[in-house]
């Protein structure tokens, strides 16, 4: 059997309206894909915790790459740091001293990497760390601001896995809707972009649908399914 990796992001993909509920549809169809013998592994800015309870409960590979690469987790107490949350939130001083109305964003414990409210302008406090001459990674994922470590991203962060796994990329797959997500669109050999990204995501990807989160989620499987039928 020819197996694939699907490398999947969680918020504006497989969620309704943002608001973090599931598209069950989705759900069940990424199930299938794991029944069928893919991997299935989410891929998210969320905490990495919150996408491993989201396989435990949702049915697919019990692996979550969180905090946009930062984290890995594999079990209940089994976690891969790839970044280092000082150094994160040294950046989140710096910038809160210097730019009005940057508060943290109230979400699940982090272990590499600080959340911020999208309340600020982002392009300002990337210039103000490059005066200070402080190294981090400052992305947005559309559902918060996130500083990571340098060179943590979701890209590196799914790499691991691909390593632990012994993965090629040519049989990724990876399914995403914001900014965070081009880095893993470029070390897989089929990158999705959703209906509801942005211009920019859509031009690093190699196929883009026209429906939007879980809905797109379902078009891209559609227009997949003669691939994966020939496993």
């Amino acid at each position: 059997m020819k197996k694939r990796t699907f490398a999947v992001d969680i918020d504006g993909t497989i969620t309704e309206n943002g608001g973090g509920r599931i598209h069950l549809d989705a759900l069940e169809a990424l199930r299938r894909l794991t029944v069928m013998g893919h991997n299935v592994i989410y891929v998210t800015g969320r905490s990495s915790v919150e996408g491993f309870l989201l396989s435990v409960f949702g049915g697919t590979t019990k692996i979550a790459v969180g905090e946009n690469g930062g984290c890995i987790t594999l079990g209940s107490n089994d976690h891969i740091l790839l970044g280092k949350i000082d150094e994160c939130k040294s950046a989140f001083d710096m910038i809160k001293s210097n730019i009005d109305n940057v508060k943290e964003k109230c979400v699940f414990p982090r272990m590499t990497e600080v959340v911020l409210e999208r309340t600020f302008d982002l392009d300002l406090a990337r210039k103000l760390l490059s005066e200070k001459n402080i190294s981090v990674e400052l992305s947005d994922s559309q559902y918060a601001y996130h500083i990571n470590s340098s060179g943590v991203n979701k890209g590196t962060g799914f790499t691991k896995i691909m390593e632990k796994l012994s993965i090629s990329r040519d049989d990724v797959i990876a399914i995403g809707d914001s900014a965070t997500d081009i880095p893993l669109f470029k070390i897989a050999k089929t990158s999705i972009a959703l209906g509801n990204a942005s211009d920019q995501v859509k031009s690093e990807a190699n196929m883009v649908v026209s429906a939007s989160a879980g809905d797109g989620v379902l078009e891209a499987l559609d227009k997949l399914a003669p691939i994966l039928s020939k496993i």
